[in-house]
């Protein structure tokens, strides 16, 4: 099962609002009467990955308003050409029938092929391992129903074909699908449990991070306390939304970034001599089976960088 993603080069739209437009119109829609070469979901998602300004300024909202006279910037980004291909790439299966598979994607393995990351991924492994993967998500995805991080570990669920796709994707939507994590935190939560209410969009300067903001788009983190390690905490994160970076982002807000996090945090000596990445963990994840009814839990073994940094946190404390 191979697929080719078709080369393009990096591409400025520079468009200027004509002053004949009578009322504000939102952004997205806008864009999708006058490039119509893309798609209004392709404007979006550009939209949300930061590749568009208005007036110089970042828009992080497929619902802003334009008007008469506004400057809008459009940057479609370079691809590269890629022939996915199958790569026997260990993995570490925690579940698999015909429908779907449940794996431990271990830190460091990018989940999809993409610029920069033409090979070597989870897709890669998958498709050796698998004879067949949901073609919902395309080839460049395939089988894909959420998404970890890089560095992030833990358990993930791939779909073998569309009906598990579309009813796991609904799970996940729905917040019936259980996803907890397990992080170490550099810092002291005064409470023992909380819950995190903070809208998530893209940074207003940074595209590469995600930022809370006023008018980003919901985001709910709880958090409960496990362990604490002097300066350092052990804390149970359950998502109930799905943000990109969200508990990385909640984590920051609240004053205790990931410990090891190199985009909201830091990484220091303490850390990085045990974990290349942040210190965070797909746990335990709960869902019901799209065929059989039956409910599947999947807990995902603790990374051995992961264990480490806690054995030496519980012995210093």
């Amino acid at each position: 099962m191979d697929s080719e993603i078709t080369s393009t080069k990096e591409h400025l739209n520079l468009i200027e609002v004509p002053a004949h437009l009578e009322k504000s119109q939102r952004i997205d829609l806008f864009l999708s009467q006058h490039l119509i070469e893309l798609s209004r979901s392709r404007i979006q998602s550009l939209i949300d990955e930061g590749y568009v300004t208005i007036n110089d300024i970042l828009c992080d909202n497929k619902k802003n308003l334009i008007k008469a006279g506004d400057r809008i910037q459009l940057i479609t980004p370079a691809s590269v050409a890629l022939d996915i291909v199958a790569q026997e790439i260990p993995l570490e299966v925690l579940y698999e029938d015909e429908h779907l598979i449940v794996i431990n994607k271990p830190a460091g393995l990018v989940v999809h092929p993409a610029a920069g990351h033409s090979d070597g991924t989870l897709v890669n492994a998958l498709l050796a391992h698998c004879q067949e993967l949901s073609g919902i998500n395309g080839t460049q995805r395939p089988g894909i129903v959420h998404r970890l991080d890089k560095d992030t570990s833990g358990a993930m669920v791939v779909a073998k074909n569309d009906r598990a796709h579309q009813d796991l994707q609904a799970q996940i939507q729905a917040k019936t699908a259980r996803r907890e994590y397990l992080g170490i935190v550099r810092g002291v939560p005064k409470s023992e449990s909380g819950i995190v209410d903070a809208a998530i969009a893209r940074h207003k300067s940074d595209r590469k991070k995600m930022a809370v903001v006023e008018d980003g788009r919901k985001a709910i983190t709880h958090w409960q306390i496990k362990e604490r390690l002097g300066n350092y905490t052990l804390v149970k994160f359950d998502l109930e939304t799905g943000r990109t970076h969200q508990i990385r982002v909640h984590s920051a807000y609240m004053g205790w970034a990931i410990a090891g996090d190199p985009i909201y945090g830091y990484p220091n000596k303490e850390t990085s001599q045990y974990l290349a990445g942040q210190a965070l963990h797909a746990w335990k994840l709960t869902f019901t089976h799209p065929v059989s009814g039956d409910i599947i839990t999947n807990i995902a073994p603790l990374p051995i960088g992961f264990e480490k940094l806690l054995t030496f946190l519980r012995r210093r404390k």
